[in-house]
């Protein structure tokens, strides 16, 4: 490996489950892999809990936006290694023509902003969002890319949508 790797996470808001995923990879896999986030329809300002989630697991927000795929499409954007959707909406949408052919999967999760109920059961379902984020970017990033054919790798980044 020259570089690192570029992951783009997908989402129509771009304001939690992609800004989630892209704040633990940048975490987890400094170095090694470059992470980003975007919508098809952003929302224009993180959700005010991811904010404050960010805050608890000491990162600094104001390094995250919500912004439009469009921006990793256009001339002079990074080229893509990797794109996650972790939205339903956003794996049924028509993607723009990324650059490179990434490699692609889904990784769907539920929209914990459409979360109701108690404060807590809200909270809590920001907290299960961001652990199942976290398990399975966990599992990416100890996947030996460099060992691995394409359709392997297809079918190892698959299985690790379809696990919570």
């Amino acid at each position: 490996m020259t570089h690192p790797f570029n992951v783009l996470f997908l989402c129509t808001g771009n304001s939690a489950r992609s800004i989630m995923a892209e704040a633990i990879l940048s975490r987890l896999g400094a170095g090694k892999f470059n992470a980003f986030s975007a919508g098809s329809q952003p929302r224009g300002a993180v959700h005010p809990r991811v904010v404050g989630m960010l805050r608890t697991f000491n990162f600094q927000p104001e390094l995250f936006r919500s912004k439009s795929w469009d921006e990793f499409a256009a001339p002079g954007a990074p080229e893509l290694d990797f794109v996650f959707t972790v939205c339903d909406n956003a794996a049924g949408e028509v993607c723009p023509i990324w650059p490179g052919q990434p490699m692609s999967a889904h990784w769907g999760l539920p929209d914990p902003a459409a979360a109701a109920g108690a404060e807590a059961e809200i909270a809590y379902v920001f907290d299960d969002t961001w652990r199942m984020l976290q398990n399975r970017i966990v599992l990416f990033t100890s996947v030996p890319l460099a060992s691995l054919d394409r359709l392997s790798l297809q079918r190892k980044l698959d299985a690790i949508g379809r696990d919570p």
